[in-house]
């Protein structure tokens, strides 16, 4: 019983790629008796590529690349989010022929912007858990995903393997870095 439940969640969420090879350690504690007195220098706003994906039994959907129309990585904000979700990933989820999924994201602005948790409300229904979505997302509660808790970390360790050179990230490295991963999960 179990197995099937776990069959139809989906998720999904974006990480920030950044272009000099900063990685960010937010999630990294240190645990020790004394102060390691360890300090990151980095730039205040450095480049970077937002990247976004979907993930559930039956694969992945994506990697989508947030740029604007003259092909500049920008950020995501609640238009550009709700675009995706309608230009890329209700079309994909359509040719996968998924039926009854259920659909986790965290609490990210973007993400619970009224408009679009009523988008994914109008696709999703009552299988939608979010901030503010027919299923609430936990207040105070961290993002337990496979992918804050895998697949970018596997990515990004591929990404980032080259050590402390100026990273340029391509489409082709990516979609290189989805099909280890695919295989990897089958």
């Amino acid at each position: 019983m179990a197995s099937s439940v776990f069959s139809r969640d989906g998720f999904f969420d974006e990480a920030h790629f950044w272009l000099n090879g900063y990685v960010n350690k937010q999630n990294c504690r240190i645990w020790s008796e004394a102060n390691p007195q360890v300090h990151v220098e980095t730039p205040l706003h450095p480049e970077k590529l937002t990247v976004w994906c979907a993930l559930w039994a039956g694969g992945i959907i994506g990697l989508y690349f947030f740029k604007n129309d003259e092909g500049h990585n920008v950020t995501v904000n609640g238009d550009r989010y709700r675009a995706m979700i309608t230009n890329f990933f209700i079309p994909e989820l359509n040719n996968h022929a998924v039926q009854e999924l259920w659909l986790q994201q965290d609490g990210a602005t973007c993400h619970t912007a009224r408009a679009t948790v009523d988008l994914l409300k109008d696709t999703f229904g009552d299988r939608l858990i979010s901030r503010f979505g027919p299923v609430n997302w936990p207040p105070r509660s961290c993002d337990l995903t496979p992918l804050d808790y895998f697949l970018w970390g596997y990515v990004k360790s591929l990404v980032y393997a080259r050590g402390g050179e100026p990273l340029w990230i391509n489409v082709p490295f990516f979609v290189k870095c989805s099909m280890r991963y695919r295989r990897a999960i089958k």
